[in-house]
């Protein structure tokens, strides 16, 4: 039987990286997306705030998938620096943390600037972050977050192609594509990213208000991807990133309950398929 790792972003569920690690277990998963914790963003963490997490983390036998930091979530004008340098930080939470992967984003752009335009200086960050993935020895995963350069499966591929670097690599995420008017994801996306896909993030999307869903309960073609990697041979991570009560620029908030029923919806995709998910 297939197996896939089941992971989640842990403060969906709560501050506390306690209560984190304890929804997860409950639902079958030994491994935790980092975002935040105690409130406090991954790449703002310090040394004694990583060692403590390390140490919650490790008493509890939960391992990191990735780290899902910011990188990227900022405006494309500002210097390449900037983001090189928190990139750093999120690759010390990574050693720290025990993780190979961290996810990132294509950048944003001002309004009414047109998305063509900022095609070159979005490739000169990639490229550079890119670089210091090379020397650190980490994956870099690409989200296909709303409003960034890489929103969509063709820009996806332009990134990745173009960068060059089995350093970068993309994370999936339906609802999103769904929600900046990928009407099916599956049969539009998935054979073109297909061969640089090598992390799963899981949350659906309705096609007609944008409102997030648990896993096949949506727009997504959920279904479909799941079945298709699969029979890909697909081994990796899925991660849950439900969504469901509230989202803000840094991402959303589940809490316990909702974050639960995200959990269920997935293992009923992946049981009706005959993928095995701990």
């Amino acid at each position: 039987m297939t197996a896939w790792t089941l992971s989640g972003f842990g403060d969906e569920i709560d501050a506390d990286p306690i209560v984190q690690a304890a929804v997860l277990q409950a639902l079958g998963a030994r491994h935790i997306e980092v975002r935040s914790a105690w409130g406090v963003n991954v790449v703002d963490l310090d040394q004694a705030q990583l060692e403590r997490l390390r140490q919650v983390l490790t008493e509890r036998s939960m391992g990191v998938s990735a780290i899902a930091s910011p990188i990227g979530k900022v405006d494309v004008s500002l210097p390449v620096e900037h983001e090189v340098e928190r990139l750093g930080r999120a690759i010390a939470a990574a050693r720290a943390l025990g993780s190979r992967y961290i996810r990132l984003f294509s950048f944003y752009r001002g309004e009414s600037v047109p998305v063509e335009s900022i095609r070159d200086d979005v490739m000169v960050r990639m490229r550079a972050l890119a670089d210091a993935a090379e020397a650190a020895d980490v994956v870099l995963l690409h989200e296909n977050e709303k409003d960034i350069y890489g929103d969509t499966p063709e820009r996806c591929l332009d990134i990745v192609e173009t960068v060059g670097s089995d350093h970068l690599r993309l994370a999936w995420d339906s609802a999103n594509f769904v929600q900046v008017g990928v009407e099916r994801p599956f049969d539009d996306g998935y054979g073109l990213l297909r061969p640089h896909l090598e992390y799963l993030q899981v949350k659906d999307a309705l096609r007609a208000t944008g409102e997030v869903t648990p896993a096949g309960e949506g727009d997504g073609q959920l279904l479909e991807t799941l079945t298709a990697l699969r029979d890909d041979g697909y081994t990796g991570f899925a991660s849950l990133e439900p969504h469901l009560t509230d989202v803000n620029a840094l991402g959303g908030f589940s809490g316990p309950e909702a974050f639960g029923r995200a959990g269920r919806a997935l293992r009923r995709l992946t049981d009706q398929i005959g993928v095995k998910l701990g």
